[in-house]
């Protein structure tokens, strides 16, 4: 039985020394990461600025957002909270089954993936029809690409505008309770936004995690079914909890009998006609050839919204030269989005050979899934791409760092994870809203060139001779590779 199918075979390597001034508070030590990060390229010219521009204007919107959330979010979900009170004086919960479930997972494509198999089990309960998902505009795609929900059940709220985002935070209530929800379920942990928009969707069944103790930030009492969060879960199966939750009464939680799911199959991309052919036609424009070689695909992924999580671009491109040099016959892609395009292309430059090339911003995202596919390897961070990555055939190494691979990283056997263990790694999580008062990210620095191309090659060669994927393990034995890492 595969319950985590992503060995975490723990590289490690040579420490490198990084010294640096005390930064004092956590928004200052992300964007000091992300800065670092960045410069550290063997290119200091313009560049290595726009990177360091780019770091700063997502560490700026990070912090926008949290504040918004903290000054804003908290005094309505106060104010909701004695709503909901009162209210719940004069009704009762009903006593029949939910018809029609709304789901509120608004960010974050990757984990869009992996809580495919918990709408697939919302959808068991009350049918596809009857299943409503509430996400910002920028992250429908992966929904529409994975078709496990009718495309116009799909609610967006834009957030690139605070009029647009009132605009249509408004609209989305009103279509809400247009659409008669009877349960709505918040996937996104401890936002006070989605906790508000839950309640606010009208449904008489109200799932989301609860803070009992104050073990994560206050965001009011507005669900009927309150959980704690159990952070030993994988984020699967937590999903999957939350969706369970449903069949219990309220007074029985947050106590739930039940054993979390163990099996649970990753969604697969299906391709549509003409779809494999557009896809290798760009990449044969873009190699210059009549051929298409085995691509290796390395995302750099310099637009990271988490910059801690990032691996320095200098070691993406020794990593590049050394595969080239090992395999005669590959080519070796940076993939990229738009806004990464320009990052992308001066790694590839950097790289200064002509089987290395640039594919950052030249596909669609239903393209880049196809360029996947069509792909043997890809090496990533911890990010969107690693998950969306591994509903194609491509094996994905994932490199990890402040974030716990034993509960986010993929269950795909074709999942291969390279995570260092250090004492202070994970430091980002639910509770503490994935804010680190960490200075320098030497859980990503620890990770070698080295460790990477050896892993690249063990699954490269695999496949190459037609063996089954590697990357099968557990959940126990996640926990156990990180509890051996750890001592």
């Amino acid at each position: 039985m595969v319950l985590y199918a992503a060995p975490l075979a723990v590289q490690t390597g040579k420490l490198h020394k990084n010294r640096s001034k005390e930064i004092s508070t956590p928004i200052h030590a992300l964007v000091y990461c992300a800065l670092k990060q960045h410069a550290s390229s063997n290119t200091q010219g313009a560049s290595a600025r726009r990177q360091d521009l780019s770091g700063l204007k997502i560490i700026m919107k990070i912090k926008s957002m949290r504040l918004l959330d903290r000054w804003v979010g908290s005094p309505i979900s106060a104010a909701l909270t004695v709503v909901r009170r009162v209210r719940d004086l004069f009704q009762a919960m009903p006593s029949e089954p939910p018809k029609r479930i709304l789901i509120v997972k608004l960010v974050e494509q990757g984990a869009t993936v992996v809580a495919e198999p918990a709408i697939r089990r919302a959808i068991e309960m009350v049918g596809r029809e009857n299943v409503f998902m509430v996400v910002f505009r920028q992250n429908r795609f992966i929904l529409d690409a994975l078709g496990v929900i009718p495309k116009e059940n799909v609610i967006t709220i834009r957030s690139d505008g605070l009029l647009k985002f009132a605009a249509d935070t408004f609209k989305a209530i009103r279509r809400m309770r247009k659409e008669k929800i009877d349960a709505a379920i918040d996937f996104e942990f401890f936002s006070r936004f989605s906790g508000a928009l839950t309640f606010l969707s009208g449904a008489k069944r109200r799932v989301g995690f609860h803070s009992f103790a104050g073990e994560a930030a206050y965001r009011g009492d507005l669900m009927t079914h309150r959980l704690a969060y159990n952070y030993t879960l994988h984020v699967s199966q937590t999903y999957r909890v939350l969706v369970q939750a449903l069949g219990f009464q309220r007074d029985q939680l947050p106590t739930i009998d039940a054993y979390p799911a163990t099996e649970i199959e990753t969604p697969s991309f299906k391709t549509e006609e003409g779809e494999v052919e557009e896809v290798e036609a760009i990449v044969r424009d873009v190699l210059g050839s009549d051929t298409i070689p085995p691509l290796i695909l390395l995302n750099a992924n310099s637009g990271d919204l988490l910059p801690l999580r990032t691996w320095a671009p200098d070691r993406y491109v020794e990593l590049a030269k050394r595969l080239l040099d090992h395999y005669p016959d590959i080519a070796i892609g940076f993939t990229g989005a738009p806004e990464e395009a320009k990052d992308a292309w001066e790694l590839a430059t950097q790289v200064n050979n002509d089987r290395c090339v640039n594919f950052g911003g030249k596909t669609t995202l239903r393209q880049l899934l196809v360029l996947y596919g069509i792909s043997e390897i890809m090496v990533t961070n911890d990010s969107g791409p690693a998950h969306y990555a591994s509903i194609t055939p491509i094996d994905v190494i994932t490199l990890f760092g402040p974030e716990n691979p034993g509960v986010f990283g993929s269950q795909s056997p074709r999942s291969h994870i390279i995570w260092a263990g250090l004492a202070c790694s994970p430091c980002v999580n639910a509770f503490n809203q994935r804010i680190s008062t960490c200075k320098n990210n030497i859980c990503m620095q620890r990770i070698t060139v080295d460790d990477v191309f050896n892993t690249v090659v063990r699954e490269f060669d695999r496949r190459q001779a037609g063996e089954e994927p590697t990357g099968v393990s557990s959940f126990a034995k996640a926990a156990a590779a990180s509890r051996a890492q750890s001592a």
